[in-house]
């Protein structure tokens, strides 16, 4: 199995509707599971001391990923197949992370080879294992 591109963007307030959006858009998931939709309004309405990161199945990318900030914010995350054409697919990263920040209003977004989702403001700044990055958080 090829390692995985995976593409964030940072949404620093998150409503259902916006997870709903995301859901809708890009989540594969059977009509009849409550869990998840119950999982998002929990978070939305009260909020989490700690990470809390939803890893789901994508209708078109490999994986589809929603994170709940220790500071309030949410991490809407796409995961793609990347092969040996590493070039080619930081090109579909970058168009696909664009999409998600105009979609969402994210102001930033970042991708790199098998990167977790930040669970903060300063783990979304690391530079280790980001490839890409685009947009900016102000504090």
């Amino acid at each position: 199995m090829p390692p995985c591109l995976d593409v964030y963007v940072w949404l620093p307030e998150c409503s259902s509707e916006v997870l709903g959006r995301f859901i809708e858009s890009y989540v594969k998931a059977a009509d009849d599971d409550e869990r998840l939709h119950t999982h998002i309004r929990a978070h939305t309405q009260g909020g989490a001391d700690d990470v809390a990161t939803l890893y789901l199945k994508a209708r078109d990318h490999y994986q589809a990923s929603i994170t709940f900030t220790r500071d309030g914010a949410t991490v809407l995350g796409l995961s793609v197949d990347a092969p040996d054409d590493l070039p080619q697919t930081l090109r579909l990263a970058e168009q696909l992370m664009e999409q998600l920040r105009q979609q969402f209003a994210a102001p930033a977004g970042c991708a790199g080879v098998e990167l977790p989702p930040a669970g903060d403001r300063s783990e979304w700044h690391e530079e280790a294992w980001v490839l890409l990055r685009t947009g900016e958080l102000t504090f």
